[in-house]
């Protein structure tokens, strides 16, 4: 068996690379840091000395302010917990569907959908028309469905499936089940999609992310308080302390009253981001190798 034999050369180098990869390392973690320092400051210390690494004076008064209707920010994180799991498990299904089909060669029409798919890419309607179609035809007004649909297909994600099982699925695997009396779907469900997992977990957190960061389609179509999503819910009270912050500087008996502007942000910013560094660490491995496709050909 051949041993591995670590040079002077190869030493150093990775020396190097693992101080480089370290110091990386601190320089992305330096910015959360900054946050979390941030979310426990009090507003005046924060307008007086800017950020820091440490609190200059602890405050939680950030966190009370968001906290302030503990039920309707519970609400809010129900919601977007929903449609980002409904929206993230459809849009994988529907996307990896659509990229099989458009691998397929012996699907007749699979240049024409690809072209009428990429030619979405290129030209879009716009806000109006997509205003038009969801309150007016498809009467989707405070209802959950107008956050799912506008985010459920993405035509970039298809076509990284389908260049994915294009080179990562073998052809003649393929022909192997349809001789063995295997049907499409069963092919799709046996073995297209457990052989995509990488490909799957890039793209299913790319839509949990996209689903979860989402507020401008509650802006548009949702009124409904019970169906608001925690970032439209954290934006309305950022948007409400901003105009109290004005009110108070042109009131001039209420000089020292100081809204957590700053703070505020910060305190919004750990509390959406949890659940995603949370699910992060389950789809490392997957993501890893999504992301590389293309890099590697064998």
């Amino acid at each position: 068996m051949h041993r591995y034999k670590l040079t002077k050369e190869k030493v150093i180098f990775n020396l190097i690379a693992g101080l480089y990869l370290s110091l990386f390392a601190v320089l992305c973690l330096f910015p959360f840091l900054i946050i979390i320092s941030g979310a426990f400051s009090s507003e005046t210390s924060i307008l007086e000395y800017g950020y820091s690494l440490i609190p200059r004076e602890f405050s939680t008064a950030a966190f009370r302010a968001i906290l302030t209707y503990p039920a309707e920010i519970l609400n809010a994180y129900g919601v977007t917990i929903f449609i980002t799991a409904v929206g993230t498990g459809a849009g994988i299904a529907l996307s990896t569907m659509a990229a099989y089909v458009l691998q397929r060669k012996c699907f007749r029409y699979r240049n024409v959908l690809s072209f009428l798919f990429y030619f979405t890419t290129i030209f879009d309607g716009g806000i109006v028309p997509k205003y038009i179609l969801m309150i007016r035809y498809l009467g989707l007004k405070n209802n959950v469905l107008a956050l799912i649909l506008p985010l459920l297909i993405n035509v970039f994600y298809i076509i990284i499936v389908r260049s994915f099982i294009s080179s990562a699925i073998p052809e003649s695997l393929v022909e192997s089940a349809q001789i063995d009396g295997a049907g499409e779907f069963q092919i799709f469900s046996r073995i297209v999609m457990p052989l995509s997992k990488p490909i799957l977990a890039t793209i299913g957190l790319f839509m949990a992310l996209g689903y979860w960061n989402d507020w401008f389609n509650a802006m548009l179509y949702i009124d409904d308080r019970r169906l608001i999503p925690l970032q439209y819910y954290l934006y309305k009270m950022l948007s409400q302390i901003t105009m109290l912050r004005e009110l108070v500087s042109k009131v001039p008996q209420l000089t020292a009253v100081t809204p957590p502007e700053e703070s505020f942000k910060m305190a919004m910013t750990l509390i959406t981001i949890g659940p995603i560094l949370l699910l992060y660490p389950f789809i490392q491995k997957y993501f890893v190798s999504g992301i590389m496709i293309g890099a590697v050909k064998g």
